[in-house]
């Protein structure tokens, strides 16, 4: 079978996922530009900005108007297509099964598991990126070396001289982003000296640091103690959930203060994780099942990724022109605050989060009474007004 390619970055948590959920369902990838040569790189790089431009790259089942395109990952598949979105990705996979004996779907087929799993999935996807963004640039600040491995996977398109100021500009930006992550330093913080600025505070934005940590020993925490009952967090098979849970906490294996932070507080998940990374989830197979120590984790989601979610569609709702999501946030525009983990918080409005919240909210619309009364047993608020028939 013909390999798709995989274009992007392993430093970026949704090239992770992908390169995993792909690996379950049997479909071979190989990493772009990373393993490519130039011109071969030169080519699906034409071949992206023009499908970009003429608005074919393809997101599964369908795109919308407020869609951007990210910078990574795509997938370029051998009927000649280009995928983006690592959930569409997800769909487009278990409608295209590689093969008549194919892997067990990722998104699990019965209505309330398949809740379930996107729920988790979107909590990982929005707010896990801000806790790891912030391991990666704040704890693991003066020893990852994300920068370099960046330069070196797109070396062929690069001359020698460019590959060290690649990796300088990308950590200097990368850094000058926290805030835009909601990774808030205090004011007046002195850090120690390192190889990049320190992590910036914003004048009007309330610190977040201690609360981004928090938020990941809790998720952490909560992992651990699921996956000490079970395989995967849905049962015994691998889900759309795993894959997110990996692409954003394997996206810190290669940052050495995180990780060794995550293998003192979770070894059963740090070697989860790394089993992953080695492949060993694919084609799994098993009952799914709704375990009761699955109570922590949606705790987590309905602490932190909930009351963000209905903020962000509240403030969306307000009237607005120009810029969006991060050149609003550069520009002050878009703004808004609310609560989050028992103190202020301040951000912009993300777009993109519409659709994810909008989406959740329909499906849990759908559910069962009794799928209702069976969220409640595990802790989950099934009475939210967003979520009511």
């Amino acid at each position: 079978m013909k390999p798709a390619l995989l274009w992007g970055s392993e430093l970026s948590p949704f090239f992770l996922k992908v390169e995993a959920l792909c690996q379950h369902a049997g479909l071979p990838t190989e990493r772009r530009p990373d393993g490519g040569t130039a011109l071969e790189n030169l080519r699906l790089m034409t071949r992206l900005r023009l499908a970009q431009a003429r608005r074919r790259v393809k997101r599964w089942p369908s795109a919308q108007p407020d869609d951007e395109y990210p910078l990574v990952p795509y997938l370029f598949t051998a009927d000649g297509d280009i995928h983006y979105d690592s959930s569409g990705i997800a769909g487009w996979l278990d409608a295209h099964p590689v093969s008549a004996a194919a892997a067990e779907p990722l998104i699990p087929r019965e209505p309330l598991p398949a809740f379930v799993c996107k729920l988790i999935e979107e909590a990982l996807d929005e707010v896990g990126l801000y806790l790891v963004h912030h391991h990666r640039w704040v704890v693991s600040r003066g020893d990852n070396d994300a920068g370099e491995r960046l330069a070196r996977e797109f070396r062929s398109l690069l001359p020698g001289f460019a590959q060290p100021l690649l990796a300088q500009s990308f950590s200097r930006r990368q850094t000058r982003r926290l805030p835009y992550l909601f990774s808030v330093a205090p004011d007046n913080k002195r850090w120690l000296p390192g190889r990049w600025p320190d992590p910036p505070a914003r004048t009007g934005f309330p610190a977040t640091h201690r609360r981004l940590e928090q938020s990941w020993d809790e998720l952490v925490d909560a992992a651990e103690r699921l996956l000490s009952q079970q395989p995967y967090l849905l049962g015994d098979r691998f889900t759309l959930a795993d894959a997110a849970l990996y692409g954003q906490l394997g996206m810190n294996l290669s940052d050495p203060s995180s990780e060794r932070r995550l293998r003192e507080r979770a070894p059963r998940l740090r070697g989860w994780l790394g089993a992953i990374a080695a492949g060993r989830h694919a084609g799994s197979r098993g009952e799914l099942r709704l375990h009761p120590e699955l109570a922590p984790l949606l705790a987590w989601v309905q602490s932190d990724f909930i009351p963000l979610m209905r903020a962000n569609a509240a403030a969306a709702s307000a009237p607005s022109h120009g810029p969006r999501n991060e050149a609003a946030f550069n520009r002050g525009r878009d703004l808004f605050e609310f609560e989050w983990r028992g103190a202020p918080a301040r951000t912009v409005v993300k777009r993109f989060q519409l659709r994810t919240w909008s989406e959740l909210c329909a499906e849990a619309r759908a559910l069962s009474a009794e799928d209702m009364e069976t969220l409640s047993a595990l802790g989950c608020e099934a009475c939210l007004p967003e979520w009511r028939r």
